[in-house]
């Protein structure tokens, strides 16, 4: 019998995104016809729904019946919704997946905790989204058939492997099966089946980990010994950068496995790193492609290349690193003392990935694993590390990583790059023995900067040989020509001149721009499921603002008496909504009198103050289970936030509303800030709507705010249209609820700047300052936040930035740094500086630390 099966297999493996849509399953189905013209027999692997596997784990994760009831009630409401937009007939299939999630949740407190339950309850997103699927493409006469996984993919626990690791990180054995793929062939010519999942010797199903669906689509192309895995996703490839960071990262058109495997390892997250082996083993070629744009050329990756030219191919960072750094001099010479180091690492369930190592020095670095996380197991490791060495961690930190064949044939032109290094503190340089790789350890905080330096510093050096097109493709910025149009040149730049003349008059001194305020406001009246817009006033309260915002027929969203007083002074005709968090008594009852809408999210006032609401709506703020934001004093969903009522504490309001004559009258979620993922906002709306249906008197949903403002110039906008698309789908479900919304930052930030006069600099060593005469009392977001703020030499605005500076205030204090790792030009005394997105919470959040005054506020 011929070892090559009878047919020639194609893998098609969609992502979350790429399955949550009926526009998304349109072109998957167009994809899958268009192999099966070809004459190919089609496997499609598909991951849940964007943002289920998440709520799943959650539900996995709580204590009590009511949050996994409400996790349970949204996650149904998906898909339901789903069901209802592809207009689908047969509930059968669907209901069966839901009526097992139901009783997975009915079952949880006997099993809540327990591996198996954990897996089988992680395992229902794709279930449920591959049923679905299937569904939708019959319906468009694809001839579809359901493949459950776990048939075919069995896992095989791995040595030294534990519990958690073989039901939540399994592995399976995945060689070439001619006699499966004849098998399956003989079945029919197209498949859809689920990633994320396999099946223990046991029989039991088991977790293949984050990132298990591109695994699963290897297992299945290794398998059948397909002709080729594709990877769709939302971008088109891997890049020679982070496109986010770097727009004119170029395309890797062609990659081997190993340097595929190193780029996905060292911070791509465009593959997960786990889903190479199985298809370098059997030799199968895999391809990674957009699913929005198919005709668009993706990255190739196969077998190595022999003649190839030593060259970079990509630059990458990943954070969140732990090092540590034991030294003794009792290691000279010790026979086995790293083995006796390393078995600690080895107790605590801990991976080492990097190692440096001296005569009296080893430092390891650690990958933010669940681990490393979530417990408290770094101390208890340090604690027994330090009965043979002195123990140090260094964290957090960034690795940053050069991915090429011939590393150290191509040093001689990297010295600009190792030059770059040189001016900062490097914690570990690790070369890989395979010759693939040199990597950096630094500061986490300094990484995002740094990498499009390198990455522009590489080209220019020729280490990276864009000019190869059979490697390098189009950038980033040629490929998304659209989504990039999006990001028009400051304002700023065009007032250039106006600026400097004002700051000759006086710094520190906050500008706002009423033109771009203007387009902001009118950008957001286009998103038009939103029955209504509040801005939250927070951000920004200057009284000329306001009035603009106003006028729009925005509403404004208050959280203060104060505010409340400012808003009615100066647009008394606009609706205003009172938002507290642990406000006393005194101010509901005085919001409640003047016949402003009240926000509650304690059981507290109900319980305590109930007679003061009788009678009364208010609305209800929710707590989701998880927060979300670039640093966690900006996140406000889960425990560890101070806002919103938990989800096991629901049914206690709602009996306490009822007990007082008070009706819920609107829910609300804001979960955090700084979010430019549209789908955020479609999840929270389903959340809501599904709680909504089972409260009864509920007509409005508040979907918060949290609209990100891209922070470095080189990150995408929030895509408007997308989001408009992402709540029209749930509002054709629930067209029953008005949908209100109450962005802040987005409306101002990029409306404003700071303008400060250079007062000195400084040079300590390697280290650069340039000091300024605004500070952290007029700018606090950078101490606070760790916000990034574009900081830019306006005198000098037309000469190259390549000094590397310290961006400090006069404030005695040490985290008065405005921006740290900045490049300038030669700065000197007398410069004005330009802050940018700085319109909110900036001069809102000022002070007379000091006993200086803060920036003016100036509108143009």
């Amino acid at each position: 019998m011929s070892d090559q099966p009878a047919a020639s297999w194609i893998a098609l493996k969609f992502g979350g995104t790429s399955v949550s849509t009926r526009a998304r399953w349109d072109k998957i189905a167009a994809i899958a016809r268009a192999w099966r013209e070809r004459g190919k027999q089609v496997l499609i692997v598909v991951s849940a729904l964007s943002g289920i596997t998440d709520q799943l784990k959650a539900l996995t994760e709580a204590h009590a019946d009511p949050p996994r009831r409400a996790i349970r009630d949204a996650i149904m409401a998906r898909h339901e919704a789903m069901f209802a937009e592809m207009q689908l007939a047969d509930r059968a299939p669907l209901q069966y997946w839901l009526e097992r999630l139901d009783a997975l949740v009915t079952h949880a407190r006997a099993e809540a905790g327990g591996l198996p339950w954990q897996a089988e309850v992680l395992a229902l997103g794709e279930q449920l989204s591959s049923t679905l699927g299937v569904a939708y493409l019959n319906r468009l006469n694809l001839a579809a058939q359901w493949l459950d996984a776990r048939e075919h993919l069995r896992a095989q626990p791995l040595p030294n492997q534990n519990a958690w690791g073989r039901y939540l990180s399994a592995s399976v054995p995945a060689a070439p099966d001619p006699v499966f793929a004849r098998a399956l062939a003989a079945r029919g010519g197209l498949f859809v089946t689920q990633g994320f999942m396999a099946r223990s010797e046991q029989g039991e199903t088991v977790i293949l980990g984050r990132g298990g669906s591109d695994t699963s689509a290897s297992y299945f192309g290794a398998l059948l010994k397909a002709e080729k895995v594709e990877i769709w996703t939302d971008v088109a490839g891997m890049f020679s950068a982070n496109p986010r960071q770097v727009p004119n990262a170029r395309l890797l058109a062609r990659l081997d496995y190993e340097e595929a495997q190193e780029i996905a390892t060292t911070g791509a997250k465009v593959l997960h790193p786990r889903c190479i082996n199985p298809v370098r083993e059997a030799r199968v070629p895999l391809a990674i492609r957009d699913t929005n744009y198919p005709d668009m050329p993706g990255t190739e990756i196969g077998a190595t290349v022999a003649d190839a030219a030593p060259s970079v191919k990509a630059i990458s960072s990943r954070g969140g690193i732990t090092l540590i750094s034991m030294e003794s001099i009792g290691m000279w010479q010790q026979v086995g003392f790293l083995a006796d180091v390393f078995e600690h690492f080895k107790r605590h369930g801990l991976s080492i990935d990097l190692v440096g190592t001296s005569e009296t020095n080893v430092t390891v670095s650690l990958d933010p694993t669940e681990n490393l996380v979530n417990s408290d197991v770094l101390s208890a490791l340090c604690a027994d590390l330090a009965k043979v060495c002195r123990v140090k961690v260094i964290a957090p930190c960034a690795a940053i990583t050069l991915v090429g064949r011939g590393m150290r044939s191509m040093l001689h032109k990297l010295s600009g790059v190792l030059a770059e290094f040189g001016a900062l503190r490097v914690h570990l340089i690790s070369q890989s023995s395979n010759n693939l790789y040199l990597t950096f350890v630094v500061d986490e905080v300094i990484a995002a900067d740094l990498v499009p330096s390198l990455h522009e510093m590489l080209i220019r050096a020729e280490a990276m040989r864009v000019e190869d097109v059979d490697v390098f493709g189009p950038s980033w910025r040629d490929l998304y020509k659209k989504e990039q149009s999006a990001r028009a040149e400051p304002w700023w730049i065009a007032r250039r001149a106006e600026l400097l003349a004002l700051a000759e008059r006086h710094t520190p001194c906050y500008v706002y721009d009423l033109a771009t305020l203007r387009a902001r406001v009118q950008a957001l009246r286009a998103v038009n499921p939103v029955d209504r817009w509040f801005y939250a006033i927070k951000a920004n309260a200057h009284p000329t603002l306001l009035k603009e915002i106003a006028a729009q027929n925005f509403g404004l969203e208050c959280v203060s008496p104060g505010e409340l007083e400012r808003a009615a002074q100066v647009a008394p005709d606009a609706t205003r909504l009172f938002t507290p968090n642990f406000a006393p008594r005194a101010e509901y009852a005085a919001a409640l009198t003047s016949g402003v809408p009240v926000t509650l999210d304690n059981l507290h006032p109900l319980e305590c103050w109930g007679k003061d609401f009788s009678g009364h709506e208010i609305f209800l703020r929710l707590d989701l289970g998880a927060g979300r934001g670039h640093h966690d004093k900006v996140k406000t969903g889960g425990a560890q936030s101070k806002f919103g009522l938990a989800l096991d504490e629901l049914d206690e309001f709602r009996g306490l509303a009822e007990r007082h004559g008070v009706r819920i009258a609107g829910l609300h979620a804001h979960l955090g800030s700084g979010i430019l993922d549209a789908a955020h906002w479609r999840d929270v709306y389903v959340q809501l709507a599904s709680i909504a249906e089972k409260i009864g008197s509920v007509r409005v949903l508040n979907i918060g705010g949290g609209l990100g403002v891209p922070a470095r110039g080189d990150e995408m906008p929030l895509d408007l249209a997308a989001l408009g698309t992402a709540l029209a789908e749930v509002k054709s479900a629930y067209p029953q609820f008005e949908l209100w919304a109450e962005p802040g930052r987005y409306l101002v930030a990029d409306a404003g700047v700071i303008l400060a006069h250079v007062t000195q600099t400084k040079r300590k060593g390697e280290v650069r300052y340039v000091g300024c005469d605004a500070g952290m009392n007029s700018l606090i977001r950078p101490a606070l936040y760790e916000a990034y703020h574009e900081i830019v030499n306006l005198t000098r605005l037309e000469i190259p930035a390549m000094e590397l500076v310290q961006v400090v205030g006069p404030i005695c204090e040490s985290g008065d740094v405005l921006g740290s790792n900045r490049r300038l030009p030669q700065t000197r005394e007398g410069d004005v500086l330009l802050i940018a997105q700085a319109g909110a919470y900036g001069a809102v959040m000022a002070s007379h630390y000091n006993l200086r005054e803060p920036a003016c506020e100036v509108i143009l």
